[in-house]
């Protein structure tokens, strides 16, 4: 086993292979941060984060601090006496936790730094319509997602793919560099490069702020290509939705159509706006963009079960 004492934080699925990873390659992690347990479903019962399940199984001790700066909580933290500390889909952290471990605290982040800056840098990758993304992992310091870079690795977005396949993929590449950059740490071989130097070579920097309910509605005045894109960065959580007469309508999958129709119908959207469709009222149904019509293949309507378009029009008429 390693001598390095490592805290590990974050609180999603998203976390919990890098943890494991640390884990399974004999690292003593002396105990993880997550958030506290939360009410959540029709009964309200407290529901653990994915990372806390996880330490739960394996034994690891766990600190679920409401606030950060609580003086309990940072003198618990000091009293791990650990090297590291490794932060994966956790909260901002002030400079006292931070600057804390001898060794430093290092992020994951899901995007290829300086681009993609934020909360949501998976979905705004796939919603920007990127070709490419990947993961970095780069020391904190008191501007969010700026530290020195360690590591970075590039993946392909498949023109097929929504932003939970490209959520997974790096999920996976992204324990694989925790891993790296421990090695590397421990090593005292990590080199640190600050990100102005990759912010010069940048022609402009996109940024990844959180996904609002508004983020997520759908205006048919753009292009068919970026609805598409904004179908598949939101798909399929928290989704991209319109409105037919005034009910929410998710939309999880769909394609470009190129056919034109002379025959459409005007439905009703919400606030005296009006949908332009074309459907046979079986199995197809297309929606007019700025340019041209988009094939709806997957909905949810509000109330109802995620479903396939066929059997969608079983149940609706317009």
């Amino acid at each position: 086993m390693s001598n390095l004492r490592i805290v590990f934080m974050g609180t999603p699925d998203f976390a919990v292979p890098s943890l494991d990873i640390l884990i399974q390659h004999k690292y003593n992690v002396v105990a993880v941060v997550t958030a506290p347990d939360k009410p959540s479903g029709r009964g309200q019962q407290l529901n653990q984060s994915a990372v806390k399940k996880y330490a739960v199984e394996k034994n690891i001790q766990i600190l679920q601090p409401e606030k950060l700066k609580n003086p309990d909580f940072i003198e618990a933290l000091q009293q791990l006496e650990a090297d590291l500390f490794i932060v994966v889909a956790f909260r901002m952290l002030p400079e006292v936790i931070w600057k804390m471990p001898p060794l430093g605290t290092f992020n994951l982040h899901a995007s290829l730094l300086p681009q993609y800056r934020g909360a949501a840098p998976i979905n705004w990758a796939v919603i920007n319509g990127e070709k490419e993304t990947g993961v970095s992992t780069f020391f904190l310091q008191h501007e969010i997602d700026t530290g020195n870079i360690l590591l970075q690795e590039k993946i392909k977005i498949e023109e097929e793919d929504n932003v939970g396949i490209v959520h997974d993929k790096l999920m996976q590449l992204g324990s694989k560099m925790v891993l790296k950059t421990v090695e590397k740490i421990e090593q005292n071989s990590i080199q640190a490069i600050p990100q102005h130097i990759f912010e010069n070579n940048a022609s402009n920097l996109k940024h990844a702020p959180k996904i609002f309910k508004e983020t997520c509605c759908i205006d048919w005045n753009k292009s068919a290509v970026e609805i598409q894109h904004l179908i598949r960065g939101l798909s399929p959580y928290p989704a991209a939705f319109t409105y037919i007469n005034n009910k929410v309508l998710k939309i999880f999958t769909s394609k470009i159509d190129t056919n034109s129709y002379s025959t459409t119908l005007k439905v009703d959207s919400s606030n005296n706006k009006t949908l332009e469709i074309c459907t046979d009222q079986k199995s197809y149904l297309a929606i007019k963009c700025k340019d041209v019509f988009l094939s709806i293949l997957e909905v949810q309507l509000e109330g109802k079960k995620r479903m396939k378009i066929e059997e969608f029009l079983r149940g609706f008429r317009f």
